[in-house]
């Protein structure tokens, strides 16, 4: 029975000791090689718990082994996932299928860089209450974040907000200037690319 217990108690401190010795998923921030993700040995600066919310202490530093400099393909305007626009119809909340490709896009790199963070802002035109565009301007910022979850997105990485009809894009009072304020907003805080 003795030896037993001697066995179990160093069972348990050799298991401790190899879960504190090897790092995880969430220690390793990724590399982005020729747009493919691969996890590292070596873990990235400190950050505050408001940078990253759902792991405080941990931020991807995208500027690893990338050309394009800061953010890599997040801010190469060649890449899809630069853009960071997407636009609503009229008093509606549903994304439109031509946004379908650029939401599958950022959600692959939330997916395969799960450190990084997303904030999506929700906006409105200028017609109705204040209340009814910030309803409008929330349900907007969660269809997009709820589409992304489902492609693969964790629900922790994306934090989702609306201005209603506080932050326009263009001032003017035609259907042109409204249609271009109808929109979710992506924006990223992730080590090197600090957007919100």
């Amino acid at each position: 029975m003795r030896l037993t217990l001697k066995l179990a108690a160093v069972l348990a401190a050799l298991l401790m000791a190899a879960c504190s010795s090897t790092p995880t998923d969430q220690q390793k921030p990724a590399e982005v090689v020729d747009g493919q993700a691969t996890p590292t040995s070596q873990t990235t600066a400190p950050t505050t718990g408001a940078d990253s919310p759902a792991n405080p202490g941990q931020a991807i530093d995208l500027t690893a082994r990338t050309t394009n400099g800061p953010g890599g393909e997040l801010t190469d305007p060649k890449s899809t996932l630069s853009k960071r626009s997407v636009y609503f119809n009229f008093d509606e909340y549903s994304v439109r299928e031509e946004f379908r490709p650029l939401i599958q896009a950022h959600a692959s790199f939330l997916a395969k860089n799960r450190d990084a963070r997303m904030l999506i802002q929700g906006n409105t035109d200028e017609r109705g209450s204040r209340e009814y565009n910030i309803a409008l301007g929330q349900r907007r910022a969660e269809a997009m974040k709820r589409m992304m979850v489902l492609l693969g997105a964790q629900e922790a990485q994306i934090d989702a907000v609306s201005l209603g009809k506080e932050k326009p894009r263009r001032e003017g009072h035609t259907e042109a200037d409204w249609a271009e304020n109808r929109r979710g907003e992506i924006l990223y805080n992730s080590g090197a690319l600090k957007e919100f």
